[in-house]
Parts: C-alpha cells; sequence; structure tokens
C-alpha cells in the first residue's frame, strides 16, 4: 500500500477531487474534518488549545470556530502554534485508520501538506490548483459569512501554487469538472500501477 497526499488551497477544489477519488473506490481521509472532530474529543489536545486561546475557544464543549478563526488566522505565530497542537494528533489519527485498509493506495487530503513541512511523509502527492479569482469566487460562493478580503488574507496564510505544484507528483487543474475527473481517472491508474510496484 502506498500512501497518497492530497493537498490545494481554499477554494481550489481538493474536497471535489477527494470524492472522485472515493467514487473510484480509494479511501479518502478528510484531515480538516477530523481535526475538528479530534479537537472536541481528544481531551489532550482540547486542553492545549484552551491554554493556547483560552476557555472562549469552547461553548458549552463545543469549538467555537468563529472565535479561533478570529484569534489564528491574523496572527501567523498563533496559527503555526495551533498547527503544532492538532497535526500531530491527526498524523497518529490517520496511521490508524490507514493500517485499517487493504487497498492499493490510500489518500490523506489535507490543506497544508507543505505548510507543515509533511511531504516526506506521503509516497505520492496530488496537487489541486484553480485561478485565484476562481478560488475566491468559489469561496465566497459557499460560505456566505465570507468576503474577497477574509479569503484574500486565508489565502496569503497558505504557501503560494508555484511553491507546492512543483514539489507535487501529479497536478490537477481544476476548472472544468468533467475534464477533472479524467484528470483523476488518469492518476488513479498511474497510483494504481505504482502500488503494485511496491508490493513484494
Amino acid at each position: 500500500m502506498i500512501t497518497v497526499g492530497l493537498t490545494g488551497g481554499i477554494g481550489s477544489g481538493k474536497t471535489t477531487v477527494a470524492k472522485m477519488f472515493q467514487e473510484l473506490g480509494v479511501p479518502v481521509y478528510n484531515s480538516d474534518k477530523e481535526a475538528k472532530t479530534l479537537m472536541i474529543s481528544n481531551g489532550e489536545v482540547k486542553e492545549q488549545i484552551i491554554q493556547l486561546l483560552g476557555e472562549e475557544a469552547y461553548v458549552e464543549g463545543i469549538l467555537n470556530r468563529e472565535f479561533i478563526s478570529k484569534k489564528i488566522f491574523n496572527d501567523p505565530k498563533l496559527l503555526r502554534s495551533m498547527n503544532a497542537i492538532v497535526h500531530p494528533s491527526v498524523r497518529k489519527d490517520f496511521i490508524l485508520w490507514r493500517e485499517e485498509k487493504e487497498t492499493p493506495y490510500v489518500i490523506q487530503e489535507s490543506a497544508l501538506i507543505f505548510e507543515t513541512g509533511s511531504q516526506e511523509f506521503y509516497d505520492q502527492i496530488v496537487f489541486v490548483t484553480a485561478p485565484q479569482e476562481e478560488r475566491i469566487n468559489r469561496v465566497m460562493l459557499r460560505d456566505p459569512n465570507s468576503n474577497r478580503k477574509k479569503v484574500e488574507e486565508r489565502i496569503s496564510n497558505q504557501l503560494p501554487d508555484s511553491k507546492k505544484a512543483p514539489f507535487s507528483h501529479f497536478v490537477i487543474e481544476n476548472l472544468d469538472l468533467k475534464n477533472t475527473y479524467k484528470q483523476v481517472e488518469d492518476i488513479h491508474l498511474k497510483l494504481l500501477t505504482k502500488a503494485k510496484k511496491t508490493e513484494f
């Protein structure tokens, strides 16, 4: 089994691409979703977040996402500290999840593979990209509380595509869904071939 990292900036459509891989029978671990679960269910993680951000980080045991977003997205140091709490916990959870699978390859969907220096963990990396204007419009469309300034701030907290694409094994241009699915199918076949070569 090989481990594939699936990444892309906000609004690139990596979750759409992840669903396409799932339709082809590939198990996908959604790091963002699982991180939110761990931030509530893992006592150690919860305690560290409260120490970092204060009691307001939770309201009646539920993650105060709006408060956390306001605190960390305008403070790079706090954002790094938050990632240092959450990412190791997600990594452990992913490894346990992967051990239960018996497919030729599995995918971990994560927005911050390159930002956290995690690229060496993966056998292959699939990077999803789209023009910035398209990404901004997608995010504003799906999130009514968002606006151009907020989205641009979030994009600025991630490495630019030009720094990530050259270090990825596959790059998916996600503009037209039909074309994106064709790219996913092609990559799927290549990953199956690579996985077969690693079998002993």
